[in-house]
């Protein structure tokens, strides 16, 4: 992977028309990577020549999905699932190189690099690099440089003013306050007062239109690549989290549609109850919507985002889904999501709304957790396939609905997920024994690339779609883990080692693909 591809040229940015969606249905493969963890040398991933290059692997080993995680700007923690907004994308993953060659960025910009670590993201020390060299590409678009973006750039901001104006409005306020939540800014601003807005939109003119222009640029560089994936054969998977962050454009922009008291704090918060992975549960803390008040505006708000989302990707994983059917909620001020209730939830009312509106959904249903008849019949109702962890499979017998031979066609199948450990880190270290036991009897083997077991597993099985973390394609370790759920901090930070993804594992990966009709 550390090979260079022939110069991209970006493409225009497009409108965010109807998208084109259909069912999924198709017998493939895939693998999940996050745009952060591309290797490179600018301390994260981007959406530059080595995501290219990623593509093009994905093609030589005929796999036709890329599985992504939340594309938009990160706040507490560095989580894609806790953005300043549900429309935006991360800046963090414009490339430099890429302004580079649109004249925004000269090359001496780009030559004194600090040493990043090659195997993890310093979101820290990113930030520090990045943003300075974000707002100069801005500055000199100002000035006059790269006049070839300029009608493009006028164009986005028309088709995107919906949200663009007031995510960039709360950012630039954001920054003024020295990244303070919004509930702490001046009351003024914070409750939108029209004649405090207007002022502050005057006083901060210039940190509006510079991120306006951060999101131009993720916007183009990201439809290159989309349209790089489509050329080659490969749809790209994207991810809607159920909840948006407290601390995000969204709930600053409509508080109305979420459980807020009078002083802007939360009333409830979302989480899930003691599970899997963690004793006492898991307190999410984002605010809670209010159902009804979106159910007023025929769930307006949510046919947006799943527009604005299905215009930068072609199938969506509905993150918790079992959230859309009855949410756990939780008195705001608990310490852990032990003490809260179910409540239900409008979903079948949104999604016949969205199906309504948009056509047949390219929905993959996150139904893992705490999974009810309820839940059951709301994804089956609207055809959605579920999720099967093949790491959770082995815990009881041959009865296990998540092994392969008790799967119907209608599911993804993972090795694991974003929130699992790795399958060697799985098997080395967060199995039982009589889990090992059982996973090396049924694969018929001993263990020793019992991620590739799994994931020839996956392939083979029934299962219309099979997607595995590029982390097992590796078989590497816990320390490979990109999210421990619970943890406060630590997470997110794994990238892929440069050049580990090569021509042999794409052989084999073309391989199995072929045996197995993906």
């Amino acid at each position: 992977m550390d090979r260079m591809i022939g110069e991209v040229e970006p493409r225009p940015v497009r409108p965010h028309a109807a998208p084109r969606i259909g069912p999924i249905s198709r017998r493939a493969a895939g693998l999940l990577l996050h745009p952060t963890s591309l290797p490179g040398p600018f301390g994260i991933g981007d959406l530059g020549r080595t995501a290219h290059v990623f593509v093009d692997f994905l093609a030589s080993a005929g796999i036709k999905l890329w599985q992504v995680l939340p594309l938009g700007p990160t706040g507490y923690g560095d989580s894609p699932y806790q953005l300043f907004s549900a429309f935006a994308g991360n800046p963090l993953l414009i490339s430099l190189e890429v302004l580079v060659d649109d004249g925004l960025l000269g090359r001496e910009d780009l030559a004194s690099v600090p040493s990043f670590p090659a195997h993890r993201v310093d979101f820290g020390a990113v930030i520090a690099f990045k943003q300075p060299l974000l707002r100069r590409a801005w500055e000199r678009f100002a000035g006059g440089a790269a006049p070839h973006l300029s009608d493009e750039f006028k164009a986005y901001r028309r088709a995107h003013r919906r949200w663009l104006d007031d995510y960039a409005f709360f950012m630039a306020l954001k920054d003024a306050n020295g990244g303070a939540m919004w509930n702490a800014w001046d009351r003024p601003l914070a409750r939108r007062e029209p004649q405090a807005l207007a002022k502050a939109r005057r006083a901060h003119a210039k940190d509006i239109a510079a991120h306006r222009f951060r999101q131009f640029l993720f916007d183009r560089q990201w439809s290159a690549l989309r349209e790089h994936a489509h050329a080659a054969g490969i749809r790209i998977v994207g991810d809607i989290p159920i909840y948006v962050a407290f601390d995000s454009a969204d709930v600053w922009a409509h508080p109305e549609l979420y459980q807020l008291g009078d002083d802007f704090e939360p009333t409830v918060v979302a989480g899930v109850p003691p599970d899997y992975f963690s004793a006492t549960g898991q307190l999410w803390g984002n605010p809670i919507y209010r159902w009804d008040a979106l159910e007023a505006t025929r769930f307006a708000w949510w046919v947006e985002r799943f527009r604005s989302t299905l215009a930068r990707v072609d199938i969506v994983r509905l993150d918790h889904f079992r959230g859309f059917e009855a949410y756990w909620e939780v008195p705001a001020g608990m310490p852990t999501a032990e003490r809260g209730r179910w409540v239900k939830a409008p979903g079948d009312k949104l999604l016949a709304t969205l199906r309504r509106r948009l056509g047949a959904l390219p929905v993959i249903a996150e139904d893992l957790g705490v999974i009810t008849p309820e839940v059951i019949a709301l994804r089956d109702r609207f055809k959605l396939p579920g999720m099967v962890i093949l790491q959770f499979a082995f815990a009881t017998d041959g009865q296990d609905p998540s092994l392969p031979h008790n799967l119907p066609r209608n599911r993804v199948i993972y090795s694991g997920t974003h929130d699992n450990d790795t399958t060697r880190g799985w098997y080395e270290s967060s199995s039982t024994e009589a889990e090992r036991t059982f996973a090396r009897r049924y694969v018929a083997t001993d263990g020793t690339h019992i991620a590739w077991d799994l994931i020839r597993m996956a392939f083979a099985s029934v299962a219309d779609t099979a997607i595995v973390p590029v982390q097992d394609v590796l078989e590497l370790g816990t320390d490979a883990r990109m999210n421990l759920p619970g943890r406060p901090g630590g997470n997110w930070g794994w990238r892929c080692p440069p050049g580990a993804l090569n021509p042999e594992i794409a052989m084999q990966l073309a391989e199995w693909v072929t045996f197995y009709g993906r």
